[in-house]
């Protein structure tokens, strides 16, 4: 028996390969919460809304810096001096340079990672540096309290870091089934996922009825022309209309003739443009709302008396004591590790830079208020004595 060949069909195979074009920030669009996972989300939402990484910047910037206060006074200076010039990665000094990297990570992530790097003697603190947060898995122990700190490897396998002390972490706001913290830009993806469609949808706009295109349509009137008059003159016709906008476009001005019936329109004139200002308003009182900040300090002029007020100064000087509250167990270990590898068993403090968010008139104003009722509290307490 002879064997017949199998016959294939023509049938295409499907495509593995296609293009992922379209939206610019597809992310925010598929968003799905995998619990650590979303810190590529986060940066996105950041890149995509300006408003949005402003705020974050002047949180960070309005956290300010932190020395340390110790006991001994040697102690102190030379503390100060290492926390003023470690080094900190990317050509920078300065734990305070630390400090805004890492809690860039901790606004944008929920969760901050560091690490503490020795010299090679293990005698001194050669660099302090802040780290990827999607470099560093948590794996919890027998009780919560024992928490280790894992990493991968050259093979890519997740092993437990050696050294476990030296390395630095911090979540923000963590839940109960959630270690690693929860980002200030956790409720934000739906929103900024509307406001990101409203403005591509508007430079689309732009871009079709931005840049003005014309339709010239010829009428014959008469006798029927042939069809090869009829393309004569639709390339003569073609060929006039573009001499003419070449000549506008160097800065002269001519003139468009021709003879029959011709029509000339602009494409997509009849359109209107839809109005936009009060959805994107509405959308970003409620990412401001957030961040804590007044809308002003962002550069939204939303009311033409807007000023600070001394309950916005009192929320948002709260919101900062939170993130320094927050930042200050990590700065202690720094400290106490660089106090004990000097030999010093001083009981120190880590202090902050002090918040000023008032105008220099009201601190005034309310100092000489303190002095008085301070003034007027000797008096009464020297004639209560008196009358004794």
């Amino acid at each position: 028996m002879k064997r017949r060949k199998k016959q294939h069909e023509g049938a295409a195979a499907a495509v593995q390969v296609r293009e992922g074009r379209g939206h610019p920030f597809s992310a925010l669009k598929s968003y799905a919460p995998l619990g650590g996972a979303d810190t590529a989300l986060y940066r996105s939402i950041r890149e995509a809304v300006p408003i949005i990484d402003a705020a974050i910047g002047k949180l960070v910037r309005l956290s300010g810096g932190m020395y340390a206060l110790c006991e001994d006074a040697q102690a102190q200076e030379e503390l100060n001096e290492f926390l003023r010039t470690v080094e900190v990665g990317h050509a920078q000094t300065g734990f305070s340079t630390f400090l805004d990297s890492y809690l860039d990570s901790l606004l944008t992530s929920g969760r901050a990672v560091g690490e503490i790097v020795p010299d090679e003697e293990g005698r001194e603190i050669a660099a302090v540096l802040c780290h990827r947060v999607e470099d560093l898995m948590l794996r919890e122990g027998e009780t919560p309290l024992d928490m280790r700190f894992c990493g991968y490897d050259a093979a890519g396998r997740l092993r437990e870091l050696p050294r476990q002390e030296l390395l630095l972490f911090t979540p923000l706001l963590p839940e109960a089934d959630n270690p690693y913290g929860v980002s200030m830009l956790r409720s934000m993806p739906f929103m900024t996922n509307l406001l990101s469609q409203i403005y591509y949808a508007m430079g689309q706009n732009w871009e079709r009825c931005g840049n003005v295109r014309f339709a010239v349509v010829y009428k014959p009137q008469g006798e029927e022309p042939d069809s090869g008059l009829a393309k004569e003159r639709a390339e003569l016709l073609a060929q006039e209309w573009s001499g003419a906008m070449q000549e506008t476009r160097g800065g002269s001005v001519r003139d468009f003739v021709s003879v029959g019936d011709v029509s000339i329109r602009a494409i997509g004139a009849d359109n209107v443009m839809p109005e936009c200002e009060v959805p994107v308003r509405q959308i970003l009182e409620q990412l401001v709302a957030k961040t804590g900040i007044p809308p002003f300090l962002l550069g939204l002029s939303w009311s033409s008396t807007e000023r600070m007020s001394s309950q916005q100064a009192d929320m948002l000087t709260s919101e900062i004591t939170a993130l320094r509250r927050t930042l200050t167990p990590m700065a202690e270990r720094v400290c106490r590790l660089w106090l004990r590898m000097h030999g010093y068993g001083c009981r120190f403090r880590v202090e902050w830079d002090d918040i000023n968010l008032q105008d220099l008139v009201e601190e005034a104003k309310a100092e000489l208020y303190r002095e008085q009722a301070r003034k007027l509290r000797l008096e009464n307490d020297e004639k209560e004595a008196e009358r004794k």
